[in-house]
């Protein structure tokens, strides 16, 4: 079926501005289908897989639906776990961003009752829950469903293949039978149809069929990365691969704005397509990148939708798809006429669940990759200026230039000397520079970073473990010492990845506290440390900036050293 724009949907202006402020061009199949329907407020049993998008689907009739002088709770969303719940909750809140008066809250278990008891005395009209904890609040009597309007079941099938079928029963008791029903559901087996028919009067259903991924040719990656050291790495893979047409793809009008502006300021051949430009303009950015006098493309979905050109070498996802199908539209560019392509996806946060739901989509495997390193980069680029260097020697005249180097050679230059201080010259132009950190005091090979958290943060190694591979792909068998202390700690990263580490870690987030990085100073020798140690407390005493060496900072040991790097440990 054909696409609707939001803009021929009965829906409000404010919920207009907020659908457009999330990047969203056109409705999806499954919101097409479903909102006329859900807004003439008829029951609907929806079948469309995770991430088509079908959270706004029945999110922004809902919205359109709840009267909003009304402080009293009209819908509840069930989902079959709190990941879901929370999802669900964070994309109401999005759409509802210009009605202040309409209150969401997801309400689950591993949250504090109390808090959640607190947030619905002040009054909530939409709650998202899981079954367990909705219960958990009708049993206790801090819930009264008398007033609801709507009832949504998302996941449907999920929930019941976890065995909520008995739970979602005993809350639907306490709910007037006077509402609107709606489920949403990947697949419908008979155990949903019954519930449906139980439950749902004379419902509309509303189908999107699945698509599977059809360019098997094209090898498929992800990397995790931070959202601002997103252009890094596209820059980093494009100096890696060298494409000779590559697309891109943001979520937004304003982001494909925002990244050819970095490309072009890069020395990048890029241009942006995306739904404000004329068709003119359209005509003249394709024709370009058609013609190869633009190599990289950056795009929105619905803009790209008429792109069909051979020899693009690459995709990259720099937003993950709100909507599995354009996945598959998007990867589909690449990898034509009997040749490979690529793809790789940014993944930055929670984006890593909308990632597995492509993969259940499309039927795919896509692999995590490791974020190239500077070196790797360098040594890339070194090896294809040489071999470059070489096709220019055997092909351009430069009898000019062999004029000039002859009457060097007269003035006693030796031609070897004068050949690499000409070639470092061009090289160090256009290689990435390498931080130099001097001495942190770490073992050979390694930096050391200290890091402004520590045990009484509830800081362990295995944390800092697992946020330094969640940004950077180093695994605990690359990094060095860790030592923890009370307020702060240090970590020893590899050489050859020290400049990567710093540059995606520097100022942080671990375990939703903000934490700032940078290179250790060299440990002092002992004579030194006890023969300077009134000197610098007195000079630090008036200082209230934290200071990692300061008394009141420190423990005795905090420089004592395990004889292995890889002998992780918290500090007594």
């Amino acid at each position: 079926m054909d696409k609707l724009k939001f803009k021929d949907l009965n829906i409000s202006p404010e919920i207009q501005k907020a659908v457009k402020d999330m990047g969203f061009e056109e409705a999806s199949p499954i919101q097409s289908l479903a909102i006329p329907k859900i807004l003439d407020h008829k029951d609907v049993t929806g079948q469309a897989q995770t991430g088509t998008g079908k959270t706004a689907a029945f999110g922004i009739p809902l919205l359109e639906n709840i009267e909003s002088e009304n402080n009293n709770l009209q819908a509840i969303i069930l989902c079959p776990t709190r990941e879901l719940a929370i999802q669900v909750a964070e994309e109401l809140k999005k759409l509802s961003k210009y009605l202040p008066s309409i209150n969401v809250l997801p309400i689950y278990g591993g949250q504090p009752i109390d808090r959640q008891i607190k947030a619905l005395r002040k009054g909530v009209q939409i709650i998202i829950g899981t079954p367990g904890r909705v219960m958990d609040h009708i049993d206790r009597g801090t819930l009264d469903l008398s007033t609801i309007k709507t009832v949504i079941l998302d996941e449907a099938d999920e929930m019941l293949d976890m065995g909520f079928r008995e739970d979602i029963e005993y809350i639907l008791e306490d709910i007037p039978y006077e509402r609107q029903f709606l489920l949403f559901s990947a697949t419908l087996p008979e155990e949903i149809l019954q519930l449906a028919k139980r439950y749902q009067n004379n419902p509309e259903i509303v189908k999107v069929t699945q698509h599977e991924l059809t360019t098997p040719d094209v090898e498929q990656k992800y990397f995790e990365v931070k959202e601002d050291m997103k252009l890094e790495l596209l820059s980093r893979l494009l100096d890696l691969y060298d494409f000779d047409l590559a697309l891109v793809f943001c979520n937004t009008k304003r982001k494909v704005d925002k990244l050819v502006s970095h490309l072009q300021i890069r020395g990048y051949l890029a241009d942006g397509l995306h739904g404000d430009l004329t068709q003119n303009q359209r005509d003249r950015v394709m024709d370009k990148f058609k013609k190869g006098n633009i190599e990289i493309l950056v795009a929105t979905d619905v803009a790209a939708r008429g792109i069909d050109v051979n020899g693009v070498e690459a995709v990259f996802n720099y937003d993950i798809p709100t909507d599995n199908e354009y996945y598959v539209h998007r990867i589909g560019r690449t990898g034509r006429a009997g040749k490979t392509g690529k793809a790789y996806s940014f993944v930055s946060g929670r984006e890593i669940y909308q990632l597995r739901d492509i993969q259940r989509y499309a039927k795919t495997k896509i692999e995590q990759a490791p974020i190239p390193s500077l070196t790797d980069v360098a040594e890339v680029k070194k090896d294809n200026f040489i071999d470059d260097l070489k096709k220019r020697i055997n092909t351009e005249d430069i009898s000019k230039e062999v004029h000039i180097i002859e009457r060097l050679v007269e003035e006693d230059y030796n031609s070897i000397d004068i050949a690499a201080t000409l070639l470092k010259g061009i090289m160090d132009e256009n290689k990435y520079k390498e931080e130099e950190f001097g001495d942190t005091g770490a073992h050979e090979g390694f930096v050391r970073f200290f890091m402004s958290v520590g045990r009484k943060q509830d800081i362990t190694v295995n944390v800092i473990i697992n946020s330094i591979h969640e940004k950077t792909g180093l695994n605990n068998r690359q990094i060095g010492n860790i030592d923890i202390f009370d307020n702060f700690s240090f970590v020893e990263i590899p050489v050859e990845n020290s400049s990567d580490f710093y540059r995606f870690m520097g100022d942080t987030h671990i375990e939703n506290k903000r934490v700032h990085i940078e290179p250790a100073r060299p440990r002092e020798k002992s004579k030194k440390r006890n023969s300077d140690k009134k000197r610098f407390n007195r000079h630090n005493k008036k200082s209230n900036k934290f200071n990692p060496h300061h008394k009141n900072n420190r423990r005795n040991n905090h420089d004592k050293e395990r004889s292995s790097p890889k002998n992780y440990k918290d500090k007594d």
